[in-house]
């Protein structure tokens, strides 16, 4: 999700929930994501993780940009595309939970969320927190912002 502040563009990220990222703050944020079983429609897919993740159900999005893809440190594949919206203004994250035995080896399981805080940046903010190798998605994005503002074909009907 992004949103337009000022002549400029903030993205929404997520931080990772649970103990071992609780005082990590740069190169650890995300963009919501999950995983797609075979052969499963990835947008429908990245749809129902942002909801999951975020707690939030964008509604009347006008136009999914899509992204394409980039692969993580751990090999995992993640596709991306980003709208135009906004969080209400009593917007409280709420996501999904996840279970992990803590602290390790105590054979104590506890419940965490996947996320724990979601955010709007600016550019420049979301270049320092996104995880390494998600920051292409930022170059992505303001490139295909660029090529919807300058083709007229691409813009959005507008009623006038």
């Amino acid at each position: 999700m992004f949103r337009r502040r000022n002549d400029e563009i903030e993205v929404l990220l997520a931080h990772p929930g649970g103990p071992l990222f609780v005082r990590k703050d740069d190169d650890v944020w995300t963009i919501p994501k999950g995983e797609a079983a075979p052969g499963e429609d990835l947008l429908t897919r990245a749809q129902i993780e942002f909801e999951e993740e975020v707690g939030f159900r964008p509604e009347n999005v006008g136009q999914w940009i899509e992204l394409g893809w980039i692969q993580q440190k751990g090999g995992k594949i993640v596709h991306a595309w980003a709208f135009e919206g906004d969080l209400p203004e009593a917007f409280e994250c709420k996501s999904n939970l996840f279970e992990l035995e803590w602290p390790p080896r105590s054979g104590k399981y506890q419940q965490f969320p996947e996320v724990d805080r979601a955010c709007f940046f600016s550019d420049k903010e979301a270049r320092r927190k996104l995880k390494a190798r998600q920051i292409p998605f930022l170059d992505r994005l303001r490139a295909a912002l660029t090529e919807l503002k300058t083709d007229p074909t691409m813009r959005p009907a507008t009623n006038s």
